[in-house]
């Protein structure tokens, strides 16, 4: 291996590391992953042990947060430390929710049945959702015939992997290359966020979920758009409208509910 290429490998090492060692705390890793020569962010949350929330709106100004800076300083006002945030689904003009938004057991944005226009709508779409230490990613009318009731739910598409299966209008040769955000629950039962480094086609995206991250559902959230934030880290370019945030206490918080 030639000189350069070592002091390259040796870079991405200690980038990886320092990643992973600053934001590990209550099960959360935050680490950098390589596979098909794409580099990807990958955030893997315990819902055991890590507390995972969706933001829409400040309660103190009904508007809309926009940033991770914005939800962070809420969170400190509650006394809690952000550890890791990303962007939540697709969404429409005046940075509202294109489908399904629920915060707290409360749908803000109920679900959008649309079967035509732009990625949402490249069906099969689905839903992220989270009770309590379950999570799942299920198919947009699976999840309005089950009646299920998460705490925090988000609404996007196309559905990256359903059941082990890629989308079936994904192709390897796809020419649309992005960054990409998605989320997975995996064999694991962890939820695995992940932001790609650089553009990606929605085949390679997807493969990554299943093969590497070992997740048979996975949901694509965004694209060039998405970011994600740390302790120590804030890739964020644009204003967002749902963004989902793991958070704990801050020193000298009184622990209770998470």
């Amino acid at each position: 291996m030639s000189a350069p290429a070592l002091a390259r490998l040796l870079v991405a090492a200690l980038l990886s590391f320092s990643l992973t060692a600053c934001t590990s705390a209550q099960g959360l890793t935050v680490e950098r992953l390589t596979a098909g020569g794409r580099l990807y962010t990958v955030a893997v949350v315990d819902l055991r042990q890590d507390t995972l929330r969706l933001h829409w709106k400040s309660p103190a100004t009904g508007e809309p947060y926009r940033t991770f800076e914005g939800v962070r300083r809420q969170l400190g006002r509650e006394g809690r430390q952000l550890l890791f945030a990303t962007n939540s689904g697709i969404y429409a003009p005046g940075l509202r929710p294109l489908g399904l938004h629920v915060e707290n057991g409360r749908t803000l944005v109920g679900v959008n049945k649309a079967r035509s226009g732009g990625n949402f709508a490249l069906l099969p779409n689905g839903v992220f959702w989270v009770k309590d230490e379950r999570a799942g990613v299920t198919e947009t009318g699976a999840y309005r015939r089950l009646g299920l009731t998460p705490a925090y739910a988000t609404q996007s598409g196309p559905l990256l992997v359903q059941g082990g299966r890629l989308h079936p209008a994904f192709n390897r040769e796809g020419t649309s290359f992005k960054v990409r955000s998605g989320v997975g629950v995996c064999r694991d039962g962890r939820v695995r966020f992940v932001v790609s480094a650089g553009p990606v086609n929605f085949h390679t995206f997807a493969l990554f979920f299943r093969d590497t991250l070992r997740c048979p559902d996975a949901l694509y959230l965004d694209g060039s758009i998405s970011a994600y934030a740390t302790a120590s880290t804030d890739t964020q370019l644009s204003d967002f409208a749902g963004i989902w945030t793991v958070s704990r206490p801050g020193p000298g918080a009184v622990t209770g509910a998470r």
